[in-house]
């Protein structure tokens, strides 16, 4: 067995490590999601958090980590009589990015199920969890329909298994804990408020602290076992203490007076649902056990907003999580009521802090510090200012004819863009698909492990050799042969390619602005509809790709709103641009289908002698590789020369004005991208 970085030799991140740690004295606290940029040890400190976690009694031989003292009534081992007890370290379950529906829930035999009525189940990843830790690295990455079941076993502390009327449950409860990057896409809000506790994690920018980290990382990768001996005293401190709290927190008193605080302040940060307020509590007694203190004061409250409501203030996936903490304080003075004096020192972060000055692996002499008073919240992300006044073409300009950037107009609910045909990729929410769930449109034989049963396909498959295979009771008699898979349709998510024009014709303020405006509420509707985007920009004499394709809608809307303008426009070099990005793509991602969304006035002025010749057989290009695109018609004025018209049919897709991409403007715009596809291949 590997062994794995002790806790307490992780440096800095204290927000962390008190989040993990207040999760390992009250589990009913709901978790912790970490965020924070890649290398940060993230995973390191998550890992290492098992190991210091109670053993778990359980009855022997149960696979489902039942208690001997309240064992599941339901559970599929049952029922438990006296088989003993055994006791074992808990358990930490790593769910993959890439696992498959049946390895998350467990899997049913469904021909033993026919053919024998015997619920043959293979216990899955949150049978495994069980009383023990779900960790669940790069969560925002996760399948849909795997965050679905998340949510249902997170919600009910059970899972339940249904094959066609087949159906298993048992019991679990799991502290839930994930880690993403935010460059790499952000979570659901539904998942989001799953999680009890959020941190930001960042790598220090203290040199000392720095060399503290690769010091003791080196130590440790020379002599793992050495390296963890060396800590074994601070890790059985750190162990003991959670412990205690443990055996203290069902007498620490939760005061009304505190109560008051913790909902004043839900209240006036506007946090949807009651789910924080529980979370607060819970988070606020566990601080006070963790201090060794039978009562929650206001301190306790403040840091335990701190941890709980970030990231459940978020309206939309553009805005950052973070709280104004002189907002926070205001609020608890006013509602601050008769409380016991605060501990000046609670200790939240236990023994070894790890602070620079350890030294190669060697722990820190003289017992525990003081808790450093660092928050690790980010500042309150400043409001959207509103569209710009209009300016005069004459804006001040770089050396090269450049604007600066503009901000983007108010966003809106745009009219759903989808791919013509039927694609099988990554479930989403866009454009038709076969996918896992949905629903069943026809049957097939399983390729591989059968997941979704056609009950009457296999009924009808079965039916014609009852009588050769010797039927004599009420049972059919069925055979592997027999079994067919359910073809299910529902939505894919795309790969949406922005191709914005950010040359001088469409350089004036106010018009920039509501084009800005109009790709914001595009890559808003991505975000909802699980779409990876990308974003090409065009200018003076060039293309470039200012976001290859990400998850991460919100990096492409940082990247728009730095957008600068000016210059000639180079049409075809944008288009080219995109049609590299999209074959690359083509063979990473075979089967997610892309939608190309261009946003110009369609005017051509550089990338050759005959800028608009180039451009017309830059879009047929996209055409004869039968990418489905959308030009968003960004010309304004009394006189329209319909140029993006024209682009529109040479590319083979539909065009529609900024006013018509409302969603109480367009009328079928999807049915006309269908109809010209569909005139498309006749000819």
């Amino acid at each position: 067995m590997s062994t794995r970085y002790p806790f307490t030799a992780v440096v800095g991140m204290d927000d962390l490590r008190l989040a993990l740690l207040l999760n390992a004295v009250s589990p009913a606290v709901g978790g912790v999601l970490v965020r924070g940029e890649k290398g940060t040890a993230k995973s390191t400190a998550v890992r290492a958090l098992a190991e210091l976690l109670p053993q778990v009694a359980v009855v022997a031989g149960c696979r489902f980590s039942c208690d001997p003292a309240s064992p599941d009534p339901g559970c599929p081992d049952g029922p438990h009589g006296d088989g003993g007890a055994d006791a074992r370290p808990a358990r930490m379950v790593e769910l993959p990015v890439g696992a498959s529906e049946d390895r998350l829930v467990g899997s049913l035999d469904i021909e033993k199920a026919l053919a024998d009525g015997v619920k043959a189940f293979e216990p899955g990843l949150l049978a495994a969890a069980h009383r023990g830790i779900l960790y669940v690295d790069e969560v925002n990455l996760l399948s849909d329909h795997l965050i679905d079941h998340l949510l249902d076993a997170a919600a009910m502390g059970a899972s339940h298994v249904e094959r066609e009327g087949v159906s298993v449950r048992h019991a679990a409860r799991f502290l839930l804990v994930g880690t993403m990057n935010p460059e790499e896409g952000e979570l659901r809000p539904q998942l989001l408020d799953r999680f009890g506790l959020t941190v930001e994690v960042a790598a220090s920018r203290v040199p000392e602290e720095r060399v503290e980290v690769v010091r003791r990382r080196l130590a440790f990768e020379d002599d793992p076992a050495g390296f963890a001996g060396r800590w074994a005293d601070e890790e059985a401190a750190l162990r003991e203490r959670i412990v205690a709290a443990r055996e203290l927190l069902p007498k620490v008193a939760l005061g009304d007076a505190v109560l008051l605080q913790i909902a004043a302040t839900c209240a006036a940060f506007e946090v949807d649902g009651m789910r924080a307020d529980i979370v607060m509590a819970r988070t606020a007694t566990a601080l006070a056990a963790w201090a060794g203190r039978e009562e929650v004061t206001s301190e306790d409250v403040r840091r335990a907003a701190l941890l709980a409501l970030p990231h459940r203030r978020r309206r939309n996936p553009f805005d950052a999580p973070g709280m104004d903490e002189d907002k926070l304080d205001e609020t608890l003075e006013r509602f601050k009521g008769d409380e016991p004096e605060d501990d000046p020192d609670p200790g939240p972060d236990g023994p070894g802090d790890g602070g620079p000055g350890g030294g190669g692996g060697v722990p820190p002499q003289g017992g525990e510090g003081p808790a450093p008073e660092t928050d690790g919240v980010p500042e309150q992300a400043p409001a959207q200012t509103p569209e710009p006044s209009p300016e005069p073409e004459h804006a001040p300009r770089g050396a090269a004819g450049e604007r600066a950037a503009v901000k983007a107009g108010e966003p809106f609910r745009t009219k759903t863009l989808s791919v013509p045909g039927l694609g099988e990729g990554a479930a989403g929410r866009r454009s038709r698909a076969r996918t896992q769930n949905g629903r069943t449109t026809g049957a097939t034989r399983p390729r591989g492990t059968l997941t979704k049963l056609h009950l009457s396909a296999t009924v009808r498959a079965a039916a014609p050799h009852q009588r050769a295979r010797g039927r004599s009771g009420a049972g059919l008699v069925v055979r592997r042969d027999d079994l067919r898979q359910a073809v299910r349709e529902g939505r894919e998510g795309n790969l949406v390619l922005f191709v914005v024009d950010a040359s001088g014709s469409m350089a004036a303020r106010r018009r920039m602005g509501a084009v800005k405006g109009a790709v914001l509420s595009l890559l808003l509707d991505a975000y909802q509809r699980r779409d990876k985007v990308g974003l090409v920009t065009f200018r003076g004499r060039a293309a470039e790709l200012a976001l290859p394709p990400t998850s991460s809608v919100d990096a492409a809307a940082a990247r728009l709103e730095e957008l600068p303008t000016g210059g000639r426009t180079p049409l075809s070099a944008g288009l080219l641009k995109a049609r590299d990005v999209l074959r690359v793509e083509r063979l990473r991602d075979p089967s997610r289908r892309p939608l190309l969304v261009v946003v110009t006035d369609g005017r051509a002025t550089g990338g050759g002698p005959d800028p608009v010749g180039l451009a017309a057989r830059a879009a047929r290009l996209h055409a004869a590789d039968g990418t489905a695109s959308v030009v968003v018609d960004c010309e304004a004025g009394p006189v329209r020369l319909g140029l993006a018209g024209d682009l529109a049919r040479h590319l083979g897709g539909t065009a529609v004005t900024l006013d018509e991409l409302r969603a109480d403007a367009i009328a079928g715009l999807v049915r006309e991208a269908q109809v010209n596809r569909s005139v498309r291949r006749a000819a």
